[in-house]
């Protein structure tokens, strides 16, 4: 079973606890009372209101929730997290999610789910990274997204484990594609409807001591995804995602940290549907691509590297702050060698959501190729 000193460092709990969240600041302008402590089965709910404004859906309305608790003894067993939220934007989208990381009794399994439903007019730029910025016009459909998966503790930070992924794409229009021009997705094959259904095999490390808000430890996971015809899939075939992160603490109160992303997203078997293959901001919690609008490159294969140096700006851990650069590469078409890099770079705020979990709202604003800038909204941290 895991050790103590392979999940969340009580000393920096403690610090952690001594922050002030979002939920603090409610209860000291409304003066109701709020202990917060570290047992087994203690929860601490964070819903809130905010209205913002993002690239791929202009001004939008939030109503947000952040539930953390423990599964087990705080000592020997990690936070558990799970995050919600209601969106509706400016371009009249929809937007459900319910993402849950649970960790068992003594983190015996760790059991992940990310369950979706989107009304989601968006914009497609084409194939490959040559695409250029005015292709862009507007596709709409609806998007239902099942995916969970369950892994157990095999060795010291080592789980492993089975899950099925269900996507489902439908009602799906172009809107306005250019004029007396076949599009790269009506090229791919356009249809109204397209379903991805099969298992996934995932391996996971990792040492981080909070899931949720990491300063320290690596995460490293991989999943292999099959989907095929006779459970629902349009046609057989498999992605697979190599996901890495690094986190290192500049301070011994982890009031500056260091964090590294590597993410390769590959198409290894079949023709993945148009709206399922890798692409900017497409990736299991929409993040990659900072100062690119979600849905700015799209190809058979993506390579995504992001360095963010993370900084406590208040002494009471309320406000933070982020620098970031990043890059992406896709294939120029979906025969072609990896010869485009798409850096992007920026600078956000984060405001403490839940201290329990260490959950932030983070608000950054990115630049990218082209004149490409705008702001990212996101409830937890990017990676």
């Amino acid at each position: 079973m895991p050790s103590f000193a392979q999940t969340w460092d009580l000393q920096d709990s403690l610090e952690h606890s001594r922050e002030t969240d979002l939920i603090d600041v409610y209860h000291h302008l409304f003066h109701k009372n709020d202990t917060v402590t570290r047992k087994e089965g203690n929860f601490r709910n964070a819903p809130f209101p905010a209205a913002g404004y993002t690239l791929q859906t202009g001004f939008a309305v939030v109503l947000s929730d952040n539930l953390a608790f423990y599964t087990g003894d705080p000592a020997k067993s990690r936070v558990s997290d799970i995050a919600a939220n209601v969106t509706y934007s400016q371009y009249n989208q929809i937007i459900l999610p319910v993402i849950a990381d649970i960790w068992t009794k003594g983190d015996k399994y760790n059991i992940i789910a990310d369950w979706r439903y989107m009304k989601y007019p968006s914009t497609t730029f084409g194939l490959g990274g040559h695409s250029q910025y005015s292709d862009g016009y507007t596709i709409d459909f609806s998007y239902f997204k099942v995916h969970t998966s369950i892994m157990r503790h095999v060795a010291k930070n080592i789980y492993a484990g089975l899950g099925y992924y269900y996507d489902n794409f439908y009602h799906i229009k172009e809107v306005n594609p250019p004029p007396g021009v076949v599009t790269s997705f009506q090229k791919y094959g356009l249809s109204s409807n397209e379903i991805g259904s099969g298992p996934v095999v995932r391996f996971l490390y990792d040492s981080r001591s909070n899931p949720v808000n990491s300063f320290n430890g690596l995460y490293a996971s991989v999943a292999f995804h099959p989907s095929w015809e006779f459970l629902g899939s349009q046609g057989n075939w498999a992605s697979m995602q190599i996901d890495i992160r690094k986190y290192i603490k500049l301070r011994p109160d982890a009031r500056n940290i260091l964090a590294f992303w590597f993410f390769d997203w590959l198409s290894v078997a079949g023709k993945v549907p148009y709206l399922l293959l890798p692409s900017t901001g497409w990736d299991d919690n929409f993040n990659t691509g900072r100062g690119y609008i979600q849905g700015r490159y799209r190809g058979n294969d993506m390579t995504y590297l992001e360095a963010e140096d993370r900084f406590a700006i208040t002494s009471n851990g309320l406000i933070g702050g982020v620098v970031f650069v990043n890059a992406e590469s896709f294939r120029k078409n979906l025969a072609s060698e990896y010869n485009t890099i798409a850096p992007g770079y920026g600078a956000g705020v984060r405001f403490k959501l839940n201290k329990r979990s260490g959950a932030n709202i983070c608000v950054d604003y990115g630049f990218g190729l082209d004149g490409s800038r705008g702001f990212s909204v996101n409830l937890g941290e990017v990676f």
